[in-house]
């Protein structure tokens, strides 16, 4: 898991070891980018989107809309960009919370040029910062 704690500066939070009984606390409007345990290999006609659980939302969880994933999208797990909008509380995180669930879409047709050959995120195993300059 990484904080963000500025537009360029990341510091990485290691919570590996936190449990249910043990978590790390999200503060409020903490925010951190995270990763999935699962590692997705998207065919060249599905899409995915990943969404908050409702009972991570109403818990205070935010995900800020960024989990679309298209079609060719490989060999990587999802960064997930998570926000804690309580305003007094913090928010447990542990690994294998679960927080979200993804939605697979069949696209009509394949597209010209997948993710596969034009995306910036595939086979990445941990959490990915904008390569946006």
């Amino acid at each position: 898991m990484i904080e963000v704690s500025d537009r360029r500066k990341l510091i990485e939070i290691d919570i590996s070891d936190r449990t249910e009984e043990d978590p790390y606390y999200l503060a409020p409007s903490e925010f951190v980018l995270a990763e999935t345990i699962e590692t997705f290999n998207l065919p060249d006609n599905i899409s995915a989107q990943f969404v908050l659980k409702s009972s991570r939302a109403r818990e205070g969880f935010n995900n800020c809309l960024a989990g679309w994933c298209d079609p060719g999208w490989h060999g990587s797990k999802l960064t997930l960009e998570l926000k804690n909008e309580r305003r007094y509380h913090g928010l447990h995180l542990y690994p294998s919370l679960k927080i979200g669930q993804m939605v697979f879409h069949r696209m009509s047709d394949v597209p010209a040029a997948t993710y596969a050959v034009t995306g910036n995120y595939n086979n990445h195993l941990r959490v990915m910062p904008s390569v946006a300059a």
